[in-house]
């Protein structure tokens, strides 16, 4: 399958251009944008011609995928492996046969699965090469512009795959944002955000907003629930997949929880005591160090 329209501002990728509006859905959401200089295409074949990806191990288990010279968002995805199946999170417009030729080498894919909309790009495309489903929270499903037998839409809280391996349903930036738990990652564990929960550039606080571009902040209810949610996760590590390094190692759950606290303040929202007691000792204490 090649895609034969690609949107070259967030790399979504459409099957059928004769259905396709003269603006790409995804970046006309005011989540995204249209670029000043207008609305732009490109195809799977012409992105071939003057881009590769680049293939870089994180730890024993976690790669990531990037293309170069950046494109689109410049989204990275991750290739999780692990003895039952492995896992591609979120993922990039261009598949080439260098990519292909590694992810082969590690087992293949079980699995393709998403954080947002934004990475969807060319999914079916990559689903069709490697054989395996693909995995989307149902409250995004009207994001999906082209629906093959591939894509699998999940409801609910969580989704567990094999291993160590989980999606979790935060909500938030999108209805049906999510990120994957991988406990095996890091000594409390290891999440894999997307944009659900952005790393700053300075990697000292996170966000999570209803646009970033656009500086939209999510409705007072919406982040509540978001917040609710992955207050309760446990984890050390996050990586993040708009650039290189975005991540923080060992750390995360406290520059999380000092984030999360300014940011229930400017809600004026109630302070985090009454959460403490559904929270494990290890992350009472980890509040108790912070004084949050």
């Amino acid at each position: 399958m090649k895609y034969q329209t690609i949107c070259t501002a967030c790399g979504t990728g459409f099957q059928d251009d004769s259905r396709l509006a003269e603006l790409c859905p995804i970046c006309n959401d005011d989540r995204q944008f249209i670029p000043l200089a207008g609305q732009r295409w490109t195809s799977s074949s012409a992105l071939k011609e003057n881009h590769c990806n680049k293939i870089t191990q994180l730890n024993e288990r976690l790669y990531t995928i990037k293309t170069e010279p950046e494109f689109a968002i410049g989204q990275r995805c991750f290739l999780v492996t692990s003895p039952k199946g492995n896992v591609l999170w979120d993922c990039i417009s261009l598949l080439d046969e260098q990519t292909v030729d590694f992810i082969r080498s590690k087992g293949g894919l079980s699995a393709i699965a998403f954080s947002h909309p934004h990475f969807y790009t060319t999914m079916n495309q990559w689903a069709s090469v490697f054989d395996c489903p693909v995995y989307i929270h149902h409250s995004d499903k009207k994001f999906v512009s082209y629906k093959t037998d591939a894509i699998r839409f999940w409801e609910g809280d969580s989704l567990v795959l094999w291993d160590d391996i989980c999606i979790v349903h935060t909500g938030g930036h999108f209805p049906g944002s999510c990120m994957l738990s991988v406990k095996g990652l890091s000594l409390e564990g290891t999440m894999l955000c997307g944009d659900s929960l952005y790393i700053s550039r300075s990697r000292r606080h996170t966000a999570v907003m209803f646009s970033y571009p656009n500086q939209i902040m999510l409705p007072k209810a919406d982040f509540h629930a978001f917040y609710y949610k992955v207050i309760k996760l446990k984890f050390d590590t996050l990586h993040g997949a708009s650039f290189d390094g975005q991540s923080l190692l060992g750390n995360a759950y406290p520059i999380f929880m000092d984030s999360m606290e300014q940011y229930l303040e400017n809600y004026g929202i109630a302070a985090v005591e009454p959460l403490k007691k559904s929270l494990s000792k290890a992350q009472t204490d980890i509040l108790t160090v912070n004084k949050i």
